[in-house]
């Protein structure tokens, strides 16, 4: 039986001698494995490549055909090594057929000007929420793997368009080791906004692509919870454009999400 936690599922990733792991159902979106997951598959591929550690400055994903739990293996590769920039891409594959595929930009720090982000960080608590709990039977069942909870609307299927989103997020598993993959999943937690216009479940939506830069190493990040915010852009045939911030508990800003769903009334 595959392990359940995410630690688990990825430790046998990159201990593995030829890139698989296996995960069962309690990941699963619909037909396919959630997204934060199967993108992790690749990251974790890509870090094992790199021939001394290099924080990601950046990761783009296109997730090609649903991702069906059992086994699966990543074909990854460097594409380029420079003197501080490493590029390399990874297929997350499952029974013969590309799934998912990724690229990611690992790069050493450079002297260079600093200009802070000039977001506001004003999180609203956690004693003033919604817990996923509370709203379990609207979410996947990937939920139970995360504590969290809604703080600024957008939950899916209230029956009124809400264009934005915001909850705290942290893992349930022990992720310190595996910096990269822990911000990575929690970044593909929020669910399309669109979602909020409807009433009752179920509306089958998915990522096309997802682009997600991180403003700081990851190996930066402090403490175990995340603040989410998520906008919901604009919205029409079929396909919505969403973006996001992250940021960790102590007010760093981690990373900025981008994504192209699509959703089927």
């Amino acid at each position: 039986m595959p392990a359940s936690d995410i630690y688990s599922i990825l430790t046998a990733l990159e201990q593995s001698s030829n890139n698989t792991t296996s995960f069962g159902e309690s990941w699963s979106q619909g037909r396919s494995a959630f997204g934060g997951l199967a993108a992790s598959f690749a990251v974790t591929a890509m870090r094992r490549l790199l021939s001394s550690p290099q924080p990601i400055r950046s990761l783009m994903v296109s997730f090609i055909a649903p991702l069906p739990p059992g086994e699966i293996s990543v074909d990854a590769r460097k594409l380029r090594q420079g003197r501080n920039v490493t590029q390399a891409s990874a297929e997350v594959i499952s029974d013969g057929g590309i799934c998912l595929q990724a690229m990611a930009v690992f790069g050493n720090p450079r002297s260079a000007l600093k200009i802070s982000p000039d977001y506001v960080f004003q999180p609203l608590p956690r004693d003033q929420s919604l817990a996923f709990e509370a709203n379990a039977k609207r979410l996947p069942a990937f939920f139970r793997y995360f504590d969290g909870c809604w703080v600024g609307g957008g939950q899916p299927f209230a029956g009124k368009l809400d264009r934005q989103l915001a909850m705290w997020v942290r893992h349930r598993a022990e992720m310190t080791s595996m910096p990269v993959e822990r911000l990575v999943t929690i970044a593909d937690i929020p669910p399309p906004l669109i979602l909020s216009h409807y009433d009752k479940p179920p509306l089958p939506s998915s990522s096309l692509s997802w682009s997600l830069e991180f403003v700081i190493p990851p190996e930066d990040v402090t403490g175990d919870w995340f603040y989410l915010e998520y906008y919901l852009e604009a919205a029409a045939d079929g396909y919505t454009q969403q973006a996001g911030k992250i940021w960790d508990e102590s007010g760093q800003l981690c990373a900025l999400s981008r994504q192209c769903m699509v959703y089927f009334e």
